[in-house]
C-alpha cells in the first residue's frame, strides 16, 4: 500500500536531563547526591541514614549569589549584537583606534547592561521570596521529646511528620497512621499528576494498629525504599518491624505513599520521610527553568550580523579606494569604528525600554485584571503563537461537577424537572409495601413497572454504586461524635476519588435518598421519611482505566436480597445490559451536549448464585499465575444480561467564555492541543463541550498500543482519515514517539485539534519540545497546576492561570492570568501590538543610524576617503541615542486598529504568523530608503 509507513524504528540517543541523573551541579557527588540508590530508612532516626540526602528545599531560581552576574553577562554576550558593542567599546582603550571619549561608547553599553541586570535581579528576588515562603511552611514532627515544630526546609529523611487536613505534603513519605476511623485517607493529587480524582491511600497495617502515634518511636522498624525515579504511579518497598514476635514484614506499594505536592483531603496523617529535595517525585518531573530568548530578538540578532557584514564591506571599499597605502589594516579598524552606527547600539536601548512599556500595558489593562508579566523579555512572542497547548482541569473547566440529566429510556428528567423525581422517590417510600412489589421482583418476572418503581430503582442504584464516604465534622454547634451519631446534614462532607461520584451522591441526596454512613463492609441510606436502610457490602469492583466500569454487590439487611449494581461507560456497558433500542442513540445525544454519560444497571442474585461466585472469586484471587486475568474472567461471568436502569449525565462546568475564546484562537490560525492527566472519556467530553472539537469534525480515538507493530497499524489507520481530531492516551503516545516519532508528529500537526489524555508532566514537556523541533513554530503552554510547570517552562511562551489548584504554575510562567478567557485579549491585542510595534521600532532605529552612517561615508569620500569623523563621537551617540530617541520611541504607542477590532477580527493575527512585519524584504526596503535619504541630506 502506498500509504504504509515503513517499519523502521527511530534510533537516536535519548535526551537525559542531567538534573535527574546527577543532581543539580557538576559537584553533586561531593554533596552526597550522585547516582540514586535504594535506601533503608529507620523510623524517627534520621541520624541512622546510610548516605547523605539533599536538603528539602524548593528552588525555582535560575541563578544563585555567585552565578548571577557571570550568567547574566554570559546570556547577554553570547549573542552577536551585544558582543559586537563590547568589542567596539574595548577597542577604545587602544590609542591608535580611539575616535572620541571612552564614555561615548561605554555609557550606552553600560545602560543596556544595567537595565538587563536590574530586570533579572528583580525577577530573581521575587522568585527567592516565593520559594522562601514555601520552604518556611511549618509542620509538626514526632520526636522523643514530644511534638516539635519544624520548617519544610528542615525536614530530613527518617523524620516522622504530621500532616493536617488541607495541608500540603512537604516531602515524599510512607503513610503510617491516620486519625480517620475507616483507617484510610484521601489525597488531592491535581498538583502532581493533573487528575481531579482523589486518591485513596492506606497506612501500613502494622503501624495503624498501634495505640498512639507516639508509639511509632518505641518500635524498632525501618522502611526499605527503591531508588528515586520519576514514576509517580508506582512504588516498590517493604516495611519491617524487627522487635515483633515474629518480625513483621509488609510489602509497600503506591497505595502506601504520600507524594510531595499532594494535599491531604481527609483526617490527619503521620508519615515517615523517604525522599527530600531534588529526589522528590514532583521535582524530578519538573524541568529546570531556562533563559528564554524571543524569536524576535533572534531575528534582530540576524539582521545585526547582516549589517556588520555590510559595515565590513564598506570599510574594505574605503581602504581599497586608498590603494591599501600605509598601515591599511589600522585604517580598516578605524573605518569600522567610524561607521559603527550602521549597527546602532541605541537599538538595544529602545527595544529593552519598549519591552518594559509593553509589559506595563499588559499589567495595567483593566479588561484583563490581575494579569502579571513575570518575564518582560518576550512580550513579542505573544504575537506569533502557532500552537497553544492547554491543560484541562482548572484551566478550561472549573472542576465543579453538576448533575444534569437522568434518562430512563422512555422519559428523561432535566434540571427543570428534578422536583418531579423528588416527588416520585417520596411516593416510593410512603405508599403501601404491596405497591412496591413490582420494583422488588426479579427482572425475570417481566412485571410491567410503574414510573415510580423505575425512578426509585434508578435513584437507589446511583446511591449505592460508588466509592463515596460521608465524613462528619464539627461545625461549632455540634461536635464530630454527635454529628456522626445523628447523621447531621450540616456537618456532613462527601469524600471520593472522583468529583463525578460526589455529584451523583449529592444529587440522590437532593431528591430524597441520602448516603449517611459507610465503612469497609456496610452502607447506610436515609429515605425521605427518615428511615435508615442498611446494606452490607459483599464485594466491590473498583473502576479501572482498562475496565471503564465499577460494580458493587450488596445485601439489603431488611429483605435479605442480594443485588449486583454496576455503572460504566456506554462503550463497555452496551454489551453487558439486556438488548434495547435506545441506549446507543441517547448516549450519543447526551455526549453531543458535552455531558459525561454513565450507564447504570443491576442484576438480582440468589444466595446460591452469590456463594458460587464468591468461591470462584476467592480461588481466582489466590492464583499465582495470571491472577488479574482469572479474576476478570470470574467477574465477567456475572456481567451478563444485566437490567438497564438509567443513564446519568454530569457536566464539568467550563470556565467563563471558554468557547468564544477557543473560537477566536482557531480563527486566528492557532491550533489548540489539550494535554491532560485525566481519563480519555472525560477529556473527550470536555473537548466536545468546549467546542475544541467541533460538532461536524470526526474524531479518531487512537486505540491502546504497546508494541511497534500495533503502533504501525494504528498510524496507518489514522493516516487514511482527513480533517479529524485526534484523541490519544499517554501510554500509546509514548510507544508512538519511541518508534515513529517523525511520522506521528507529521500526522498530528495536520489535525485541527489534538487531545492527549493520561499525560505525565514529563510527557507534556516532551510534546512541547517535539512541536518546536518538528515545526519550527512558536508554542504557548497554558496551565494552572504544579503538573503543568514543566510544560510551561519548556514552551516558547508560558501562561499560568491562577485557580483552585494554587499558584505554582502561575509563579513559574512568563505571564499569568486569572481566567482562561483573558488569553484571547493577551494574544490578539497585546501580543499583536507588541510584535508590530517592536518590528517598526527596530527598523526605524536602523533606518536612522544608516542615514547617519551614509552621511559619514559621503563626508569621508569628500576628504579623499580619509577616516575623518563627521561629528565628534559624543555628538553622534547623543544625537542617535538621546535627542532623537523620544520621537522614534513613540512608535511603542502606535496602533493600527482599535483593540475591539483586533478582537472582532482575529484573522488580523493570522497575518503575523508569517513574520511579515520584520522580514528580509522590509529590511531591504528600509536600507534603500536610508541610503537615499542619507545621501540626499548630505
Amino acid at each position: 500500500m502506498t500509504d504504509n509507513i515503513p517499519l523502521q524504528p527511530v534510533r537516536r540517543p535519548k535526551r537525559q536531563d542531567s538534573k535527574h541523573r546527577n543532581g543539580c551541579c557538576p559537584w553533586s557527588r561531593c554533596c552526597g547526591m550522585g547516582d540514586f540508590r535504594p535506601r533503608t530508612v529507620w523510623l524517627g532516626h534520621p541520624e541512622k541514614r546510610e548516605q547523605r540526602y539533599p536538603r528539602n528545599v524548593i528552588n525555582n531560581q535560575k541563578y544563585n549569589f555567585f552565578t548571577f552576574l557571570p550568567m547574566v553577562l554570559f546570556n547577554q554576550f553570547k549573542y552577536f549584537f551585544n558582543l559586537y558593542f563590547l568589542l567596539l567599546a574595548c577597542s577604545q582603550f587602544i590609542n591608535e583606534l580611539r575616535l572620541g571619549a571612552l564614555y561615548t561608547y561605554w555609557v550606552p553599553l553600560g545602560l543596556v547592561l544595567a537595565i538587563t541586570i536590574m530586570r533579572e535581579a528583580v525577577e530573581e528576588i521575587r522568585c527567592y521570596i516565593r520559594d522562601k515562603e514555601i520552604n518556611s511552611q511549618i509542620y509538626s514532627k514526632l520526636s522523643t521529646r514530644g511534638t516539635a515544630k519544624v520548617k519544610s526546609s528542615g525536614i530530613q529523611v527518617g523524620d516522622l511528620i504530621i500532616v493536617e487536613k488541607n495541608q500540603r505534603v512537604p516531602a515524599d513519605m510512607i503513610f503510617l497512621r491516620t486519625s480517620e476511623r475507616n483507617g484510610s485517607c484521601f489525597l488531592r493529587t491535581d498538583q502532581l499528576d493533573g487528575e481531579t480524582d482523589w486518591k485513596l491511600r492506606l497506612p501500613v497495617a502494622c503501624t495503624q494498629r498501634l495505640p498512639t502515634a507516639a508509639d511509632l518511636l518505641q518500635i524498632r522498624s525501618y522502611v526499605y525504599a527503591e531508588e528515586p525515579n520519576i514514576d509517580i504511579h508506582n512504588f516498590t518497598g517493604t516495611f519491617t518491624r524487627e522487635d515483633g514476635d515474629p518480625p513483621v514484614n509488609e510489602s509497600l506499594s503506591i497505595e502506601n505513599t504520600l507524594w510531595a505536592s499532594t494535599v491531604v483531603a481527609s483526617g490527619t496523617v503521620v508519615g515517615v520521610v523517604i525522599y527530600t529535595g531534588k529526589e522528590l517525585r514532583s521535582v524530578m518531573n519538573t524541568s529546570n527553568p531556562r533563559h528564554k530568548v524571543g524569536l524576535f530578538d533572534l531575528e534582530v540578532n540576524c539582521l545585526t550580523k547582516i549589517l556588520f557584514g555590510a559595515l565590513m564591506m564598506v570599510s574594505l571599499v574605503m581602504v581599497a579606494l586608498q590603494h591599501f597605502t600605509g598601515r591599511w589594516y589600522l585604517q580598516i579598524v578605524r573605518f569600522l569604528l567610524l561607521l559603527s552606527n550602521i549597527v546602532p547600539i541605541s537599538l538595544r536601548v529602545n527595544l529593552d525600554m519598549g519591552k518594559m512599556v509593553f509589559s506595563w500595558m499588559i499589567k495595567n489593562d483593566s479588561k484583563i485584571p490581575g494579569t502579571m508579566v513575570r518575564s518582560s523579555t518576550i512580550p513579542e512572542q505573544l504575537g506569533r503563537i502557532s500552537y497553544l497547548l492547554t491543560d484541562k482541569t482548572g484551566t478550561l473547566t472549573q472542576n465543579e461537577m453538576v448533575f444534569r440529566r437522568l434518562h430512563l429510556g422512555t422519559v428523561a428528567y432535566g434540571m427543570d424537572s428534578m422536583d418531579e423525581v423528588q416527588s416520585l422517590v417520596f411516593n416510593a417510600y410512603t405508599q403501601p409495601a404491596h405497591d412496591l412489589s413490582a420494583s422488588r421482583a426479579p427482572a425475570a418476572t417481566k412485571v410491567r413497572k410503574t414510573i415510580i418503581s423505575r425512578v426509585h430503582e434508578a435513584v437507589k442504584a446511583i446511591a449505592l454504586v460508588h466509592n463515596v464516604t460521608p465524613v462528619y465534622e464539627a461545625n461549632g454547634v455540634t461536635d464530630q461524635a454527635e454529628a456522626e451519631q445523628h447523621y447531621e446534614d450540616t456537618c456532613r462532607v462527601y469524600q471520593a476519588s472522583s468529583p463525578d461520584e460526589v455529584s451523583l451522591v449529592q444529587w440522590t441526596e437532593s431528591v430524597g435518598l441520602t448516603l449517611v454512613g459507610r465503612d469497609h463492609s456496610s452502607m447506610q441510606l436515609r429515605t425521605p421519611t427518615g428511615q435508615i436502610l442498611n446494606f452490607t457490602i459483599l464485594q466491590i469492583f473498583p473502576f479501572t482505566y482498562e475496565s471503564k466500569r465499577m460494580g458493587v454487590i450488596v445485601r439489603d439487611e431488611s429483605t435479605g436480597e442480594i443485588t449486583f449494581y454496576m455503572k460504566g461507560a456506554d462503550v463497555v456497558m452496551a454489551g453487558i445490559v439486556q438488548y434495547n433500542d435506545w441506549l446507543e442513540e441517547e448516549c450519543g445525544n447526551m455526549a453531543r451536549e458535552g455531558l459525561r454519560v454513565l450507564v447504570v444497571s443491576k442484576k438480582s442474585l440468589t444466595e446460591e448464585q452469590y456463594q458460587d461466585f464468591e468461591a470462584r472469586y476467592v480461588q481466582a484471587k489466590l492464583s499465582v499465575h495470571d491472577r488479574s486475568l482469572k479474576v476478570a474472567t470470574v467477574i465477567e461471568s456475572l456481567e451478563m444480561e444485566m437490567e438497564l436502569l438509567c443513564l446519568t449525565g454530569v457536566e464539568d462546568q467550563l470556565q467563563t467564555d471558554v468557547r468564544p475564546t477557543l473560537e477566536i484562537l482557531r480563527n486566528a490560525g492557532i491550533k489548540v492541543w489539550m494535554l491532560t492527566g485525566d481519563k480519555l472519556e472525560t477529556a473527550t467530553c470536555t473537548a466536545k463541550n468546549a467546542h475544541l472539537i467541533t460538532r461536524n469534525q470526526d474524531i479518531h480515538i487512537f486505540r491502546p498500543v504497546t508494541t511497534r507493530g500495533e503502533a504501525h497499524l494504528e498510524l496507518n489507520s489514522f493516516r487514511r482519515k482527513h480533517d479529524c481530531a485526534l484523541v490519544i492516551s499517554g501510554d500509546s503516545l509514548e510507544v508512538c514517539l519511541k518508534y515513529y516519532e517523525y511520522e506521528f508528529m507529521e500526522l498530528a500537526c495536520q489535525c485541527p485539534a489534538v487531545v492527549c489524555c493520561r499525560c505525565t508532566p514529563t510527557q507534556k514537556a516532551q510534546i512541547v519540545r517535539l512541536l518546536q523541533e518538528r515545526t519550527g513554530k512558536l508554542t504557548c503552554a497554558v496551565g494552572d497546576g504544579g503538573n503543568d510547570v514543566s510544560m510551561i517552562q519548556e514552551a516558547d511562551c508560558g501562561v499560568g492561570v491562577e485557580g483552585k489548584e494554587g499558584k505554582q504554575a502561575s509563579l513559574a510562567a512568563d505571564f499569568s492570568v486569572t481566567q482562561f478567557k483573558h488569553l484571547g485579549r493577551l494574544l490578539m491585542v497585546h501580543g499583536r501590538n507588541s510584535y508590530k510595534r517592536s518590528a517598526a521600532l527596530s527598523q526605524f532605529v536602523i533606518h536612522r543610524s544608516l542615514c547617519i552612517s551614509t552621511m559619514q561615508a559621503v563626508f569621508s569620500s569628500v576628504f579623499y576617503f580619509a577616516s575623518v569623523p563627521l561629528y565628534q563621537g559624543f555628538l553622534i551617540i547623543g544625537y542617535s541615542t538621546i535627542y532623537t530617541m523620544f520621537p522614534v520611541f513613540s512608535l511603542v504607542l502606535d496602533k493600527d486598529v482599535k483593540s475591539e477590532v483586533a478582537m472582532l477580527y482575529p484573522e488580523l493575527y493570522k497575518d503575523l504568523l508569517k513574520g511579515r512585519p520584520l522580514s528580509f524584504k522590509t529590511f531591504l526596503i528600509w536600507v534603500l530608503i536610508s541610503i537615499y535619504q542619507g545621501m540626499a541630506t548630505h
